[in-house]
């Protein structure tokens, strides 16, 4: 071999290792400078101190050992007292809520920061936890089940990667899948006392000349309910007496069905004694003008048979039946005459057993026989108690939980009666006047609106919210303080 020959062979030898150093230089100086190939550093997840230990071990089962990232993540976690408008790489964990005893008197929290209700001790519970037997309170002002942005403890999660799209959020998003009451999903209905318009209420109906007088400061709050419900005693008739002396017929000027409207009522029951005082003519009229403004009835019809229907209410994902019955002084219907839907013991029974095998939520409203203790210019206290002129309400009503019942109200008391949990259920007895005529008495004043809350096919609560009215037969809230005290009087003489 010449020397020329072997020396060009060194050259190409030469080139080519010089040519694959420089490639394989270059190759991993790539890799080196971009991290990548041999280099690469995997991303790392990062649990800032903000996050409880369950929280992380829940993140560990997404983030093992076999997930390879390309970029670090920061996880972190923070609570609010309003619910914010979340960024794509923020979800909702999970809500917490304020609540105290049952029969306690308080209403709200009133906090600068979520902490102090740590730092107070104040008993917090998850949302899912919450049910009738507990008493939720406002958070400042905002009750939760009434604005589902306020009025909770909301714990968010965050997740911080620049690769957050494309890495992180598939890994994640089914994580906080879970559902919480919203105004969609959760089912409202307010049941109100004893409506009598009729007597002085007519009379000042012919000053006024406006049905929505009467309810201009209830109007608004009761017409934010998904559904409304008063036991209505005054059927409607032309001939309405103005007159306010005892025994004086209960009749309703026809304006006032503009009262009920105004507060966007749903449902009307009729067990009450007068709905036949002015005949059966206007009883029957009564119910025709209900169902033209499109009012379900509950607990009286044209005939006995129409009375005992029950109401099976199914909105929002939840089923519920409202059975209504008059066991009192009359007013009752037998036969094809209008009139209240009697109670029979054994139609009772197979009532609330047939709903609850359907598995709805079962409200018993009863007119029982009243407590007439109030007629006293001064505060009576007699009728807090649910004592009755005649038979064991304590005893009666309890049966009615023992039968099946969820809730059991007595619709027939002038004036608000105590309350309890007993047994399955929650027992109000007597919810006292929203509309009526008694204004010379303190206690035929107030009512009590039992404001319901469903969800999931559960009782998730009920807020007893007090009502007053005077002279001018315009009902309104109580105000709180007053609120307080009325319920601690009436909670305190509980069975």
């Amino acid at each position: 071999m010449t020397k020329e020959r072997k020396s060009g062979k060194k050259i190409f030898w030469f080139g080519l290792a010089s040519f694959v150093v420089v490639f394989v230089a270059t190759f991993l100086g790539v890799q080196f400078f971009t991290k990548t190939g041999i280099f690469r550093i995997p991303g790392v997840v990062y649990y800032d101190d903000s996050l409880m230990e369950y929280e992380i071990s829940m993140l560990e089962n997404v983030f093992t050992e076999q997930v390879d990232l390309d970029e670090n993540v920061t996880i972190s976690a923070r609570y609010e007292l309003k619910l914010p408008e979340l960024d794509s790489n923020e979800f909702l964990y999970d809500i917490g809520v304020v609540v105290t005893d049952f029969y306690s008197t308080e209403t709200n929290v009133v906090v600068d920061t979520v902490e102090d209700l740590f730092l107070n001790n104040y008993n917090i519970i998850n949302i899912d936890d919450l049910d009738f037997r507990k008493k939720l309170l406002k958070i400042n002002g905002d009750y939760y089940l009434d604005d589902f942005m306020a009025g909770a403890i909301f714990r968010i999660i965050s997740f911080e990667s620049e690769a957050y799209a494309e890495e992180i959020e598939p890994l994640v998003s089914g994580l906080f899948d879970k559902e919480f009451p919203q105004s969609e999903t959760v089912l409202t209905l307010a049941q109100t006392g004893v409506t009598a318009f009729s007597r002085l209420m007519n009379a000042k109906m012919n000053v006024v000349g406006n049905g929505e007088y009467f309810a201009e400061q209830l109007a608004a709050y009761l017409s934010e309910f998904d559904l409304t419900h008063t036991s209505n005693e005054a059927s409607f008739s032309d001939w309405a007496p103005t007159g306010g002396a005892t025994g004086t017929p209960i009749c309703a000027d026809k304006r006032f069905m503009d009262t009920l409207t105004s507060i966007g009522l749903d449902i009307v029951e009729l067990t009450g004694n007068h709905n036949r005082d002015c005949g059966d003519g206007p009883a029957i009229e009564s119910i025709d003008m209900y169902k033209a403004n499109g009012i379900q009835i509950v607990g009286g019809g044209k005939t006995a048979d129409e009375a005992a229907v029950p109401l099976v209410i199914d909105k929002k994902g939840n089923d519920v039946t409202l059975l209504a019955y008059n066991l009192s002084t009359g007013g009752a219907t037998y036969d094809d005459t209008p009139g209240a839907n009697q109670y029979y013991e054994d139609v009772a029974a197979a009532q609330i057993a047939e709903a609850k095998a359907r598995g709805d939520l079962v409200i018993v409203d009863m007119q029982y026989y009243e407590c007439n203790y109030y007629v006293s210019d001064t505060e009576e206290t007699y009728c807090d108690y649910a004592g009755s002129m005649a038979g064991d309400q304590i005893g009666f009503f309890r049966h009615l939980i023992d039968l099946g019942a969820d809730i059991v109200v007595g619709t027939s008391a002038h004036q608000p009666q105590t309350y309890e949990l007993y047994g399955n259920g929650a027992i109000y007895y007597g919810l006292g006047n929203l509309f009526f005529d008694q204004y010379k008495w303190p206690g035929t004043t107030r009512s009590l609106i039992l404001a319901h809350y469903f969800y999931n096919g559960k009782i998730l609560q009920t807020q007893i919210v007090p009502t007053v009215y005077d002279s001018n037969f315009q009902t309104g809230l109580m105000d709180e303080e007053t609120a307080k005290w009325f319920l601690g009087r009436l909670s305190s003489e509980r069975p």
